[in-house]
C-alpha cells in the first residue's frame, strides 16, 4: 500500500494530467486511465523576517560538506510523528526558515515507515505543507529539496515528488521567482559536476512541476535556459542519475504538445540514440537511462529513419509477458514485455498475460531499482487503484513482497519479514503452490516461511503481478531464460504453458496505438453502449432507442434520461 489522503505516500494524484492540449493526448490519457481503474483491475504560516533568500549554491555546498546529516546517518529522528498542528496560534512563534532542511530530512527518514492510512501524518510533512502556503515558504521548501536530498537514498526523488505534489500549486510569481533563483542554463549544468545531487534534485523538481502544471504554465516554465540546462545534463560527461532525471523531466514537459514540439526541434533524439545503447548495461543506473531513452525514442521524440524497437525485438521465445492492455499510460513497458518502470506520481500496477488455476508455479524478478515495489500474486478479482495508492497485496485477493520496507502485504495489511533490504541486481523468487495452497518468497535463493492468507478468499485464477512507486523499475523472467535461483521442488513456468499470437505480443508505441484507434469506424446506427450491435431497441416509457436489446436487458433505468425502464421493444425495421 502507498498511503494516501493526508500524505499520499509517494503515489499521489497526478494533478494536471487531464489538462492535455490535443485530441491525441486526450485519447492517450483515456486509454491509460480506463485500464488503471478497472478490475485487473490549511492555515497559513507567517514568513520569516530574517532577510533575503539564501542561494541554492551556498546551501548545496554546505550540504555536500556534510554540515547537514543525511537520513541514513542520523540515529534519531527530529520528532517526526508528534501530533499534527494545522496552523499557528496567535501567540505561537514563527517557524524559522533554517528549520526547512531538517524537516525535509525528517520526512525522508520517516517516509518508509508509513504503511497505513490510519497512521498519524509526520509532523515534518504537515509543517512543510503549511510553510508552502505562501510564495516565500514554497520557494524555501523547493530550494531545500534541491539542497539536502542525498544522492544515495533510493526514496529521495520520490520524496521530492511527494512533497511538491501535496503542496499548493505555485503562483505565477512564485514560478518566476524560482526560475530567477535557479538561473539555469547550459553552463550551470556543467558546474559542480562533482556534486551530482544538486543537478539530480533540480531535474526532479522541474519534472514534478511540469507534471503538475501541464498546459500553458508548463509552456511558460520551459524557458530556453531550462531547456538548455536539461539537454546539457544528457551529455555523456554527466552523472548517470543526472542524465536519468533530466530525461524524465523532458518527458514530463512533453506531456504538453507545444513543449513536445520545442524539445523535438532541439535534436534530442540524436543524444538519445547513444543513450539507448545502455538498455542492457550491467550497471543498473545506466540501464535505467537506456530504458528511458529507448522508451522516449519509441513514444515521444521520434528520430527519422530509426526503426522502432518493437519492430526489431526478438519475441520468438517469449510466450508470457506483462499485459500492456490493462495498464495506464503512465507505466512504461519494454517492447519485449518483460520489463516495467513507473515515473509517474501514481502507484501503477501490472500483471502477467497468463493465469493459473492448479499446480506449482515459479517466476523471478530482477530488481533494477531498490525503492518501493509490491510484487507477488494477484487474481481475477483483484482491483488496483493507481491514484488511490492501492496495488498488489492491498486486497484480500492478492499477496505481495516488499523488499524496500521489508514487508509482506495482504489485504492492505503488512507484516515484517527477515530478509535484508533488496538492492539493485537482487533476484526475488515467487513460488505459488496451489496444491498445498501456499506462496513462498525468495531473495537471492533465501526462502521465507510460506504465506497462506490469500487462500481464505480465493483458490484459483492467479497472475504474476507488481505495483510500482515513482521511479521504480524491475525485469520479469517467466521462464524464457534459465532462473538464477530455481527452488528445489518441481514446478512449472508460465513460458512453458502460455501462448500468445504474434499480434498479442506486440506492444505498440503510443502514437501507433492512436493511429489505429482513429481507423476504427463505428456505424451510425450502432448501440451507444457496446458500439457493436445495431441499436434496434426502444425503451418505454421514455422512448429512447439508442441501445441494442442485449444492453437494454442489463439496464433498469435509461442511461440518457434516468427514467425507470418498464418495457423494451425491438424495432425490427431499424435493422440494416
Amino acid at each position: 500500500m502507498i498511503v494516501f489522503g493526508w500524505a499520499v505516500f509517494l503515489a499521489s494524484r497526478s494533478l494536471g494530467q487531464g489538462l492535455l492540449l490535443t485530441f491525441e493526448e486526450h485519447i492517450a490519457h483515456l486509454l491509460g486511465t480506463t485500464g488503471a481503474t478497472t478490475t485487473m483491475g490549511n492555515s497559513c504560516i507567517c514568513r520569516d523576517d530574517s532577510g533575503a533568500e539564501d542561494s541554492v549554491d551556498t546551501h548545496q555546498q554546505q550540504a555536500e560538506n556534510s554540515t547537514v546529516p543525511t537520513a541514513d546517518s542520523r540515529s534519531q529522528l527530529r520528532d517526526p510523528v508528534r501530533p499534527p498542528r494545522r496552523g499557528r496560534g496567535p501567540h505561537e512563534p514563527r517557524r524559522k526558515k533554517q528549520n526547512v532542511d531538517g524537516l525535509v530530512l525528517d520526512t525522508l527518514a520517516v517516509i518508509r515507515t508509513l504503511v497505513d492510512n490510519d497512521q498519524e501524518p509526520p509532523y515534518s510533512m504537515i509543517t512543510l505543507h503549511e510553510m508552502a502556503e505562501t510564495d516565500e515558504g514554497w520557494l524555501d521548501v523547493v530550494q531545500s529539496l534541491i539542497r539536502v536530498i542525498p544522492l544515495e537514498d533510493p526514496l529521495g526523488p520520490a520524496v521530492i515528488t511527494l512533497l511538491l505534489d501535496e503542496c499548493p500549486l505555485p503562483t505565477k510569481d512564485a514560478l518566476q521567482k524560482l526560475t530567477e533563483i535557479l538561473n539555469l542554463n547550459g553552463e550551470v549544468a556543467c558546474q559542480d559536476s562533482g556534486h551530482p545531487a544538486k543537478h539530480r534534485n533540480t531535474s526532479a523538481v522541474l519534472g514534478c512541476l511540469a507534471e503538475k502544471l501541464a498546459g500553458p504554465a508548463s509552456i511558460g516554465l520551459l524557458s530556453p535556459g531550462i531547456l538548455e540546462y536539461l539537454l546539457q545534463c544528457l551529455k555523456l560527461q554527466s552523472h548517470p542519475t543526472v542524465m536519468l532525471f533530466a530525461l524524465i523531466a523532458l518527458e514530463k514537459f512533453a506531456q504538453t504538445s507545444e513543449n513536445k514540439l520545442t524539445i523535438s526541434e532541439s535534436s534530442i533524439s540524436d543524444r538519445l540514440v547513444t543513450l539507448e545503447l545502455w538498455a542492457d548495461d550491467p550497471d543498473y543506473l545506466k540501464r535505467q537511462v537506456g530504458f528511458c531513452a529507448q522508451w522516449s525514442l519509441d513514444n515521444l521524440f521520434l528520430k527519422e529513419g530509426r526503426q522502432l524497437t518493437y519492430e526489431k525485438v526478438d519475441l520468438n521465445n517469449i510466450r508470457a509477458m506483462l499485459n500492456s492492455n490493462d495498464v495506464s499510460e503512465y507505466l512504461k513497458i519494454s517492447p519485449h514485455g518483460l520489463e516495467a518502470r513507473c515515473d509517474a506520481s501514481s502507484f501503477e500496477s501490472v500483471r502477467c498475460t497468463f493465469c493459473v488455476d492448479t499446480g506449482v508455479w515459479y517466476y523471478e524478478v530482477t530488481v533494477v531499482t531498490s525503492g518501493v515495489m509490491q510484487i507477488g500474486w494477484a487474481t481475477r478479482d483483484s482491483k488496483f487503484l493507481n491514484h488511490e495508492g492501492y496495488g498488489i497485496g492491498d486486497d484480500e485477493y492478492s499477496c505481495a513482497y516488499d523488499g524496500c520496507r521489508q514487508l509482506i502485504w495482504y489485504n492492505a495489511r503488512s507484516k515484517p519479514h527477515v530478509h535484508p533490504c533488496w538492492k539493485e541486481g537482487d533476484t526475488v523468487g515467487f513460488l505459488l503452490d496451489l496444491n498445498e495452497k501456499q506462496m513462498i518468497f525468495f531473495l537471492n535463493g533465501n526462502q521465507l516461511p510460506p504465506e497462506k492468507q490469500v487462500f481464505s478468499s480465493t483458490v484459483s485464477g492467479f497472475f504474476a503481478a507488481a505495483s510500482f512507486m515513482s521511479y521504480q523499475q524491475c525485469e520479469f523472467n517467466f521462464g524464457a531464460r534459465p532462473f538464477k535461483y530455481p527452488p528445489s521442488m518441481k514446478f512449472s513456468t508460465f513460458n512453458d504453458y502460455a501462448f500468445l499470437t504474434a499480434e498479442e505480443k506486440i506492444i505498440l508505441p503510443r502514437h501507433r496505438r492512436l493511429a489505429l484507434l482513429k481507423q476504427v469506424s463505428i456505424r451510425e446506427n450502432c448501440c451507444s453502449l457496446c458500439c457493436d450491435e445495431v441499436a434496434d431497441t426502444q425503451l418505454k416509457p421514455c422512448g429512447h432507442s439508442d441501445l441494442c436489446m442485449d444492453c437494454a436487458l442489463q439496464l433498469e433505468t435509461c442511461p440518457l434520461c434516468r427514467k425507470e425502464i418498464v418495457s423494451r421493444i425491438r424495432q425490427i425495421s431499424h435493422i440494416s
